[in-house]
């Protein structure tokens, strides 16, 4: 049986130290790193979304960062197409492809090996559907949609309209529910064989002390001077309104509360969002957890990357949580 070639990951929350470690297992196995972050995949907001320095890479190539322009939208489709191409240019150089990154969404459709079906939008049948919410409620497009794919409407809120819609949609362009085509996307195994490594905290309050400092540092490097060129920039694009940094900031550059207010709140919604991270990697039970508060030091936490990689080369057994 013809040996599979290895992508390495290194997931986990932010602030938790991905990039280094990411960036050290390139140095040591020839490497070069992909991201995974639906933010810093744009250009601009460089400080906003913790984009890693030319200092911080070290020479590691870094692919898939500030490679969109802010206007141009970015399915998780899209993405998985972008890192697939990244990595099969990497192997092609004899090189390991490292994936680095916090979006969870991106990693998991990327190394699953996730096929995205082709179901183009039906902008009549969506407008009908959303002349339908509008009319009837939300509510109801919901009740409508358990009726098709009870499995999908049991993980939407009626308040999320625009995927309910989307599966509505998708239900009645094919004849087949959402959640089926979600089964039948995964029955292609990947080609590679992959090896997770996940950064965590065993104490959530060191996380969240860490991320607080983080914060604070970006301002030292001046996320309040980003913020406000790119509000007075006059772009008003979708991917800036979602990055944490940059909304948080908005009250006070329209003089509606005071700074210290903006970076409080930078700080929780950070730390809600670690957690949500958390949440999402701690489910994958094919991670390596290395505990950074238990672990302490840089070097420690890479020696355990090491004997994940040992293991991963020599049999496929994942090392024990640490």
């Amino acid at each position: 049986m013809e040996q599979k070639p290895l992508v390495a990951a290194v997931v986990g929350a932010t602030a938790s130290g991905k990039t280094a470690l990411g960036v050290e297992i390139a140095k040591a196995y020839n490497g070069e790193v992909i991201s995974a972050d639906s933010m810093q995949i744009y250009e601009g907001l460089d400080i906003a979304t913790a984009k890693p320095t030319a200092e911080e890479m070290q020479g590691i190539p870094r692919h898939l960062i500030s490679v969109l322009p802010p206007e141009q939208a970015c399915s998780v489709a899209d993405y998985v197409e972008m890192a697939r191409g990244k990595i099969a240019e990497i192997l092609s150089r004899n090189k390991l492809p490292v994936i680095v990154g916090g979006t969870g969404l991106y990693v998991d459709s990327l190394l699953d090996n996730i096929q995205f079906p082709d179901i183009p939008a039906d902008d009549a049948l969506r407008a009908r559907l959303h002349a339908q919410a509008e009319a009837e409620g939300n509510a109801v497009m919901l009740e409508r949609l358990q009726k098709c794919d009870p499995e999908t409407a049991a993980r939407l809120h009626e308040n999320n309209l625009r995927r309910v819609i989307r599966a509505l949609e998708v239900y009645e362009l094919t004849g087949i529910p959402l959640s089926e085509h979600a089964r039948r996307s995964r029955e292609v195994p990947p080609p590679w064989e992959v090896l997770r490594i996940g950064i965590g905290f065993a104490d959530r309050e060191k996380q969240y002390a860490r991320i607080r400092q983080r914060v604070d540092q970006m301002l030292e490097q001046g996320l309040c001077d980003e913020v406000r060129a790119e509000y007075a920039s006059g772009r008003r694009r979708a991917t800036a309104a979602m990055a944490i940094g940059y909304k948080e900031l908005l009250p006070w550059l329209e003089d509606k509360e005071p700074l210290e207010a903006g970076i409080l709140r930078v700080k929780q919604e950070t730390c809600r969002y670690a957690k949500r991270q958390g949440t999402w990697f701690r489910r994958n039970p094919q991670t390596n957890w290395i505990l950074r508060d238990e672990v302490c030091s840089e070097s420690r936490i890479f020696e355990i990357a090491e004997k994940c990689f040992k293991k991963t080369l020599r049999n496929g057994e994942l090392c024990d949580i640490i």
